[in-house]
C-alpha cells in the first residue's frame, strides 16, 4: 500500500502589488474560470470591502473575445461598466468559459450584488480602466495566475 498523503494547498485569492498611479493585482485560482472569479473580486475589492456587498441583485453576464487576455480584460471592463452605469457592485461570480472552435474565447456567468451607496459601503479608490500593460495569464494543470492592471 502507498502511504503517501496527497497534500492540499489553499491558495490566496488575490493579491496587490504596487504600480505607479494605478493598481496592480495577481488573481489566483485552481483553474481559469476560479481565476477569473478571484479578479473580478479583486478589482471589486479596490473600489470597496467586498464582504459587506449583499448578493441580492442578479445579472446575466455573456463576452465573446479572440484570445484569454481579450477575454479577461472585455469580462473586467463589462463589469465596470456595469457598476459605472447601473451603480452596482458585485462579490459573488459564477462563470463558464469555453473555447468557441474558431480560436475565440466566450465567457457566460452569473454575478450578484447591490447598489453602492456611500452610506453603507466603504468608499475606496475609484477604478477608471482596466489596462492590458503588464497583463498576465500563466496557466497549469494544477493553478492558474492573472496578473491586472488597473487606472485608478
Amino acid at each position: 500500500m502507498d502511504n503517501h498523503k496527497t497534500e492540499i494547498k489553499t491558495i490566496e485569492k488575490f493579491e496587490f502589488f504596487d504600480v505607479t498611479a494605478d493598481v496592480g493585482f495577481r488573481a489566483h485560482g485552481k483553474d481559469l474560470e476560479e481565476a477569473f472569479q478571484n479578479a473580478a473580486q479583486a478589482m471589486f475589492e479596490v473600489m470597496t470591502d467586498t464582504s459587506q456587498i449583499k448578493p441580492t441583485i442578479k445579472r446575466e453576464v455573456k463576452v465573446e473575445s479572440e484570445d484569454k487576455k481579450a477575454l479577461l480584460y472585455d469580462w473586467l471592463s463589462e463589469l465596470l461598466f456595469l457598476h459605472d452605469y447601473e451603480g452596482l457592485v458585485f462579490s459573488k461570480f459564477s462563470i463558464n468559459i469555453t473555447s468557441t472552435g474558431k480560436g475565440s474565447f466566450q465567457l457566460k456567468g452569473t454575478i450578484w450584488g447591490e447598489e453602492f451607496h456611500q452610506e453603507t459601503h466603504e468608499v475606496r479608490d475609484e477604478v477608471k480602466a482596466v489596462t492590458f500593460h503588464l497583463m498576465e495569464i500563466n496557466e497549469d494543470k494544477q493553478a492558474c495566475t492573472l496578473q491586472v492592471i488597473l487606472d485608478t
